[in-house]
């Protein structure tokens, strides 16, 4: 693509890092802003270099946050003794669109996957399991993808929690199998989440 100055060519580079934007997008994008006033594409750019430098991630259960606890973990009309444990931050938000959930959250920053160089390690499982046994949890709920991956996470904390009396269950496979929750209808989630099930039922 032969664009006529090097600042725009760069803009344009920049928003085609995005994903889902390829560079004709990204060209619309640039094109759009320089026709917005010049203050209007400085707020812009402020808002999210403050949102990059100041955002934090929840230090109970590492969802985004303005300061070191979220917004759904300081609320006290949220039960503290049931967890939903997601993939990631996407999740939270699908969930919470569906108003079904009037608990806590754990984000775990991915899903095991050895194949991809992700092991336990790597995830927040351990701080969950520190969760579980310092808020007297009494019910976790997966809320994972429904893939091998996902079913070998929920496998591996499951047994870390052998010893545990909390209750462990797994939203309803109304999620078709390799599907993403992120994508699925508000209704449908919320329905698996309202119907879940004990997750000795889908692991074995």
């Amino acid at each position: 693509m032969q664009l006529p100055s090097t600042l725009l060519e760069n803009a344009v580079a920049a928003f085609a890092k995005l994903p889902g934007i390829g560079k004709k997008t990204a060209l619309r994008l640039v094109l759009h802003l320089l026709k917005q006033d010049e203050e209007v594409t400085i707020e812009f750019g402020e808002v999210l270099q403050k949102m990059r430098k100041e955002i934090k991630f929840c230090q109970r259960c590492f969802n985004i946050s303005d300061g070191t606890i979220c917004s759904i973990c300081a609320n006290s009309g949220r039960s503290k003794e049931m967890i939903c444990v997601v993939e990631n931050i996407r999740d939270v938000i699908a969930i919470e669109n569906t108003q079904q959930f009037n608990g806590t959250y754990h984000v775990l920053g991915g899903i095991i996957s050895p194949l991809d160089g992700i092991g336990p390690d790597q995830l927040t499982i351990e701080p969950l399991i520190e969760r579980i046994k310092k808020d007297k949890v009494t019910e976790l709920i997966f809320a994972l993808n429904p893939t091998i991956q996902g079913d070998t996470t929920i496998y591996y904390i499951q047994k870390k929690l052998a010893d545990s009396t909390c209750r462990i269950t797994t939203i309803a496979r109304g999620i078709a199998f390799g599907g993403e929750l992120e994508y699925a209808d508000e209704m449908t989630l919320g329905k698996s989440i309202s119907n879940r099930q004990p997750v000795q039922q889908y692991i074995k």
